[in-house]
């Protein structure tokens, strides 16, 4: 299978590019990223996207490719109210937009989190935003959707890069063990996107226990 992969550099994405990687599911990665990546693999291909609202220019490069896990992200506290809703929904829209031509079978898995509002109404931009997207998503109707809505990622397998991250690590066991549902791993997390990158899922809003569940699975 092949696969397409934004935010490559970031903590869910870098995993989910290192699993893909070492898959031997999946045969090519197309990463699309800003900058080239600081690796090299036979499997990996880097498409720079000067403007992540228009894929006239690496649009074509999508043929063949079979899903897209949607993984580029940032957080409402590092930018305006409205460079968080470009970043977040109108990116994520005009990619799946330009991969709506790759057949049936393509799967957009867009790495949602957990208390996106469905409904639109939150007084949390980032609550809001998420579930505004997850729906405009799912109206497209093509490729086909599933929003993945994580807790607390836990970076794993790299060191923590974020202040939040570093501030939290020593506290994770106690989130593992006392409130499971609101905490899962890089591992996990990578895990099951691919899983269902590849055989997608009855669910299409997959929530933190059902990202673990699958995971198991996988």
């Amino acid at each position: 299978m092949k696969i397409i992969l934004t935010g490559a550099t970031g903590t869910a994405g870098s995993e989910v590019l290192r699993q893909a990687l070492a898959d031997p599911d999946v045969t090519d990665v197309l990463v699309l990223s800003r900058r080239p990546l600081d690796i090299t693999d036979p499997k990996l291909r880097v498409a720079v996207v000067k403007n992540f609202l228009d894929y006239s220019e690496v649009g074509p490069q999508f043929t063949g490719y079979g899903a897209c896990l949607w993984c580029l992200g940032i957080s409402q506290t590092e930018v305006s109210k409205e460079d968080y809703e470009t970043i977040t929904y109108g990116y994520a829209l005009a990619a799946a937009q330009a991969m709506k031509d790759l057949g049936e079978g393509f799967r957009f898995c867009f790495l949602s989190g957990r208390g996106a509002d469905s409904n639109e109404k939150s007084s949390i931009l980032f609550a809001r935003v998420k579930g505004k997207t997850e729906n405009s998503l799912t109206g497209l109707g093509q490729p086909k959707a599933w929003h993945f809505r994580p807790g607390y990622i836990h970076p794993t397998t790299a060191p923590p890069r974020r202040r939040l991250e570093r501030w939290l690590a020593p506290l994770t066991p106690l989130f593992y063990r006392f409130l499971p549902s609101h905490i899962i791993s890089t591992v996990e997390l990578a895990k099951a996107m691919l899983y269902v990158a590849k055989r997608g899922s009855s669910l299409r809003i997959i929530e933190n226990d059902d990202i673990r569940e699958i995971s198991r699975r996988a």
